[in-house]
């Protein structure tokens, strides 16, 4: 076990440094690709942060929701308080944090697609409420100030941090107490209640670390793309890419969003380039393929031809 956890350390340390290398390399040469892989990373953190919630057994639409009020948070507390943008990202996420807790205790305790449209509306409210108001800038949207002055290669490992840190707490939740109490809400919440499981409070921590990741990207995404809009902050693609890249990788595990949330956007961006306008329709198949006949994800179908093979090497073993 020993041996396990500093093999996969170094790996963890090499793959870090190849990542930081390829993205220098990337910004003196190819500055497209160094956009690309920002673009892959924030992906990443969102889908992570919409599986956590997941794992409680919540569908939710709210992504966007979170996603724009961090980039609007951190917008206005930087443009009028004129805080430093760290300041600001951090301040994005922890509105978002206590917004989730406030909607959680008003609709956790519903239940599926109930629970989905309840998200969905509250979003919803959200961009209408934002395109009224002149303090956000209307429909017009607000214009952000560059996070570390616009340098690409250190925006690069801002959002990496942020994906680290919420590929740590994603682990630490899968291997905790949490994690069975996530298992058993997402199962049967009666059972659970029964078994002396708190329902509500753990779907609201759980609601509550989603929002977090979310509304730090979005307010991360303010100030790296320079310019927010309500259209954009707050829509509902942010919330289906959220929850499409963890069912495409595999659910309720920490290395599925990730996988999907890489395999997805950077297939999305060979598939525009080499097929052009018809790319979205092999996009839609291969998704549908996946989810048709691999319900696990591609970390499930990797689990199981991991399975088959040692099955298939312990007779000759024996």
């Amino acid at each position: 076990m020993r041996t396990r956890l500093v093999g996969g350390a170094i790996l963890l340390i090499g793959g870090l440094a190849a990542t930081v290398a390829l993205a220098l390399w990337a910004n003196q040469t190819q500055p497209y690709y160094l956009q690309l892989a920002i673009n892959i990373l924030m992906f990443a953190v969102l889908a992570l942060s919409w599986d956590i919630l997941a794992r409680t057994g919540q569908l939710s639409l709210a992504q966007a929701a979170f996603y724009g009020l961090g980039a609007y948070t951190s917008v206005l507390l930087t443009t009028l308080a004129g805080i430093p943008i760290p300041l600001g990202i951090l301040s994005g996420g922890l509105v978002a944090v206590v917004t989730a807790v406030l909607l959680g205790l008003l609709t956790l305790r519903l239940r599926g697609i109930y629970f989905a449209i309840g998200t969905l509306a509250f979003s919803e409210t959200l961009r209408v409420v934002t395109t009224q108001v002149r303090f956000t800038g209307g429909a017009t949207g607000l214009v952000a100030a560059p996070l570390l002055g616009g340098d690409r290669p250190a925006q690069f490992l801002v959002i990496l941090s942020i994906l680290l840190l919420a590929v740590l707490v994603s682990w630490r939740v899968n291997r905790s107490r949490w994690h069975f109490a996530f298992t058993a809400i997402r199962t049967n919440e009666e059972v659970a209640s029964a078994m002396g499981v708190d329902v509500v409070r753990f779907k609201v921590l759980a609601f509550a670390m989603s929002a977090f990741f979310a509304g730090i990207t979005g307010a991360y995404y303010a100030h790296v793309f320079l310019f927010i809009s309500p259209l954009e902050a707050f829509s509902l693609a942010v919330s289906v890419q959220a929850l499409v890249a963890p069912i495409f990788g595999g659910l309720y595990m920490t290395i599925g969003p990730v996988v999907g949330a890489l395999v997805l956007r950077a297939g999305e961006e060979v598939l525009r380039v080499k097929v052009g306008s018809g790319f979205l329709i092999i996009y839609g198949l291969i998704l549908a393929i996946v989810v048709l006949y691999a319900p696990r994800g591609l970390a499930g179908i990797w689990q199981t031809l991991v399975s088959r093979r040692r099955l298939r090497h312990e007779p000759a073993r024996s």
